[in-house]
């Protein structure tokens, strides 16, 4: 099996799984969350495949900026996809939608709200960064 194959095969009951050489991890926390914190913590993640439940812009920006090398989401926004494919990051989808919508279903996500203007990866990881922090101030399950 292939590295996204594997990170597919592991996302089951997941939210996100990583593999490179075969060896994966998977993390359960919530939106673009878990990315933050492995990026945080130095975690050197080049060359990993990914799959993912919900792959907006926001995602893209820093699996482009962490060196993911393939993406799968389950849900992938246009933006997304366009944005892996501007940088020839080879990715799928099983369903692809114009937007990525917040939790309450009433709106655009707040990650995908904060990053629709930037297209610079380290740009939209310091914005990611700051704008997860405020809303974690604000709520306490964020």
């Amino acid at each position: 099996m292939t590295d996204i194959e594997i990170a597919k095969s592991n996302l089951d009951g997941h939210s996100i799984c990583l593999c490179r050489d075969g060896r994966f991890f998977t993390d359960d926390g919530r939106g673009i969350s878990p990315m933050i914190r492995f990026m945080e913590e130095g975690r050197d993640l080049h060359g990993y495949a990914v799959a993912d439940i919900i792959v907006g812009k926001a995602a893209a920006l820093l699996f482009i900026k962490a060196g993911i090398r393939e993406v799968y989401g389950e849900v992938m926004s246009r933006a997304g996809y366009d944005l892996l494919q501007q940088y020839a990051i080879p990715c799928a989808y099983a369903t692809l939608t114009e937007k990525i919508i917040n939790r309450k279903g009433d709106g655009v996500c707040p990650m995908e709200q904060t990053v629709a203007r930037i297209d610079d990866p380290e740009e939209g990881y310091i914005a990611l960064k700051k704008r997860l922090s405020e809303l974690r101030k604000g709520a306490k399950h964020v």
